[in-house]
């Protein structure tokens, strides 16, 4: 396969790289990512996330792995383990079914190499469409608010509720982003923070319990976030506290946004209950590790519930900002998601 080259991964040498999300702001740090079992652990650790660049991830191991000679039977059985490797972010399941087509053609290894490819170029026209669409959104001199981190770190382009932003503020009409610090491993205030200082977006990192108090003082004009999941009634699983946002929004009448690609969509969940939520370490809650060492600071037997990610319904959303445009709650309320857009 060609040499490639996106923020968050690398292709050279036929060998597959994954920027180290963990150890940014303070590192950047390449990261093999050419056997299964590597980039599967990799997406566990969260050093490579984001539910578009899972997905594409996952198709250029494929794509890579069958250029270096693996059989057709042990692709099928690499394509099934990185299906599961991340149970919430239907992205990935979506790119997967397309490899999967792919593998079975004639010339399986070109047919391959060639769906990737072409999942990473429509990857960055999505993220395009996304920030074109949602830019027209918001309004001169907006104090927007956004949860986690929907940057290019999360996709092959610029990203989807980062790129709206970004985009919006180039046009002039972005005044301030409250960047929620974000759980698990603090995304927001490591990388959603890097990636706006990086494109010279004025921003102040909060912690996520401190929305409430700016949102009723009247410093918060929108809320836009991104998506894992969303389901056939425009429910949608992101990372764990935007459902918080949501409540919150919806009591000061704040706008609140999804922005997503339609790879993002799937018609065959009905509803927010039947998303699965990715449970991760208690030691995420109960201390924190770093190139500093580990600090335990909860009592050694404390009992954790950890959610990765959590459910807002529908009736909170203000809009869904697709690549294909803007969908309205009257919109979905009569069936938009019910197919792919």
């Amino acid at each position: 396969m060609q040499t490639l080259q996106t923020t968050s991964l690398r292709v050279v040498d036929n060998q597959l790289f994954i920027l180290d999300q963990q150890a940014l702001p303070q590192e950047k740090r390449w990261l093999d990512a050419s056997t299964v079992e590597a980039l599967v652990g990799h997406i566990h650790a969260l050093r490579v996330r984001g539910a578009p660049l899972i997905g594409l991830s996952a198709s250029l191991l494929l794509a890579l792995l069958a250029e270096n000679g693996k059989s057709r039977d042990e692709l099928a059985t690499a394509l099934e383990t990185l299906r599961a490797s991340r149970p919430t972010a239907v992205n990935l399941m979506n790119n997967l079914d397309r490899m999967k087509v792919a593998l079975w053609q004639e010339e399986f290894a070109a047919a391959l190499a060639a769906e990737a490819l072409r999942l990473i170029d429509e990857d960055k026209r999505l993220c395009d469409d996304i920030a074109r669409a949602g830019s027209q959104l918001v309004k001169p001199g907006s104090r927007l608010l956004t949860h986690c981190n929907t940057g290019g770190l999360a996709t092959a382009g610029v990203g989807t509720a980062l790129g709206v932003i970004a985009r919006a503020h180039r046009e002039g009409n972005v005044s301030n982003v409250w960047v929620d610090e974000t759980r698990p491993l603090l995304q927001g205030g490591r990388l959603t923070a890097w990636e706006l200082g990086e494109l010279g977006v004025p921003y102040q990192l909060i912690t996520d319990s401190m929305a409430a108090s700016l949102m009723a003082k009247g410093q918060v004009d929108a809320v836009w976030v991104g998506a894992d999941r969303i389901a056939a009634n425009g429910d949608v699983a992101n990372k764990i506290g935007t459902y918080s946002l949501a409540v919150l929004a919806k009591f000061h009448g704040i706008p609140f946004y999804v922005a997503a690609p339609h790879t993002t969509l799937d018609p065959e969940c009905p509803n927010g209950d039947a998303i699965p939520i990715e449970q991760r370490a208690a030691s995420e809650v109960t201390g924190v590790a770093g190139s500093f060492g580990a600090v335990q600071w909860a009592p050694e037997d404390a009992q954790v519930y950890n959610p990765a990610f959590d459910v807002t319904p529908a009736s909170l959303i203000s809009g869904w900002v697709l690549d294909t445009g803007v969908v309205t709650p009257e919109e979905v309320a009569k069936g938009k998601f019910t197919s792919s857009t």
